[in-house]
């Protein structure tokens, strides 16, 4: 039981973690409108309903992809000015992989996708 509360937990925490990191990218870049509904799509995990899991999966997926575009386009930047880029792009794109692979269990997690209704 605990090691199953424990799972859960982990599951959980990997979505707060990459909707945090978008919510303060965005906010970083003064997108405030994009900041906010970044950090509250966690939310959406209360309602046990298949349309919540994918939408959060829709979202952890572009998260992805954000990152990536983040990466190229600094790494773009850095090169351009001569500037060392290597080390932020292994940075950003393990972000952007930890944010894309945080929706896996919604599509590889028998009781995740159980609770959301989603072998329907």
């Amino acid at each position: 039981m605990g090691e199953m509360l424990n799972m859960k937990l982990l599951r959980m925490f990997s979505i707060v973690l990459s909707a945090l990191l978008l919510g303060a990218h965005f906010r970083w870049h003064s997108m405030d409108l994009l900041a906010i509904p970044a950090v509250l799509f966690p939310a959406l995990l209360f309602i046990k309903r298949a349309w919540a899991a994918r939408t959060v999966q829709v979202i952890l997926f572009l998260g992805g992809l954000e990152w990536v575009r983040t990466t190229i386009a600094i790494a773009s930047e850095r090169v351009e000015a001569g500037e060392p880029w290597v080390r932020m792009a292994i940075i950003l794109g393990s972000v952007a992989v930890f944010t894309a692979v945080s929706a896996l269990p919604f599509s590889r997690n028998s009781s995740v996708r159980k609770r959301y209704g989603l072998d329907k």
